[in-house]
């Protein structure tokens, strides 16, 4: 681009123009201003918009219930993986989560309600580019299950109307491993011996140690499968709901190596 001749009499009548406009700096020009005026204005709108996209950027707001109400179980799922599509990608939601504080700080309409390992590795909203307010989450080593995860699992669907319940183990899973090597430690102890019936209901006749990676993640999808059993035959109430086709109770992996979500049959 040319540069312009000096024009000292423009150049500060301009300054004294945009000095008082919210988009101003000192410094910008006067076409910086107006783009960074445009955009506030664009977030502004979108915070009592709900989902709102402009040159590629999008502003989410919280999940209304009417929005909720509004998906099946297969719905919920889809945007579950294409959430998990953009996270691979790198092409996730702007999230405007003042906005979504704001929103759901009167009520929550959840759509889904995950079952996740504490591994640092797999926040759920954050794999499945999910706001605030848009899932139920419980996180314990191994993503087992107990009365408590099933009682609250219950609340999730049957009280606050959510319509899929997630189930998601992952690759290299620590707890699997502790599992499979037999670890003494404390309460740990006992949490790892929910996870040991899926050890031995794995058919392997390979290496059936915690060094074999791929025996590792056939243990982890297996105890996925038997937490979803759990929840069936532990819930009447979730049991009763899957059958009516009000929720869906379905199982992943989340491979660390890559980032996807792949669903369990």
């Amino acid at each position: 681009m040319c540069n312009e001749p000096n024009r000292p009499n423009q150049n500060s009548g301009t300054r004294m123009k945009y000095s008082s406009h919210p988009g101003y700096r000192p410094g910008t020009s006067r076409r910086q201003a107006l783009k960074s005026a445009l955009t506030a204005g664009i977030a502004g709108m979108a915070a009592g918009a709900g989902l709102m996209s402009f040159s590629g950027v999008s502003f989410a707001a919280a999940l209304s219930k009417a929005q909720r109400d509004a998906m099946s179980p297969d719905d919920v799922i889809a945007m579950m993986q294409k959430g998990n599509e953009r996270f691979r990608s790198g092409k996730m939601q702007q999230h405007d989560y003042l906005a979504q504080k704001r929103a759901s700080g009167t009520g929550q309409f959840p759509a889904a309600a995950i079952l996740s390992c504490i591994d640092s590795r797999t926040p759920a909203e954050i794999l499945l580019d999910m706001g605030l307010g848009e899932s139920f989450n419980t996180r314990v080593a191994g993503n087992i299950c107990n009365d408590d995860i099933v009682g609250s699992l219950e609340f999730a669907c049957a009280a606050a109307g959510a319509k899929v319940i997630l189930v998601m183990g992952h690759s290299s899973c620590g707890a699997v491993k502790g599992a499979i090597d037999d670890v003494k430690l404390g309460k740990l102890t006992e949490l790892l011996d929910e996870i040991k019936p899926a050890v031995k209901a794995t058919k392997y006749d390979g290496d059936r140690t915690s060094k074999n990676a791929e025996f590792v993640d056939l243990v982890a999808a297996n105890n996925v499968r038997r937490a979803m059993d759990e929840i069936r035959d532990d819930s009447d109430v979730l049991a009763k709901m899957e059958k009516e086709g009000k929720i869906k109770i379905v199982g992943a992996m989340y491979h660390l190596n890559g980032g996807r979500l792949e669903l369990l049959t």
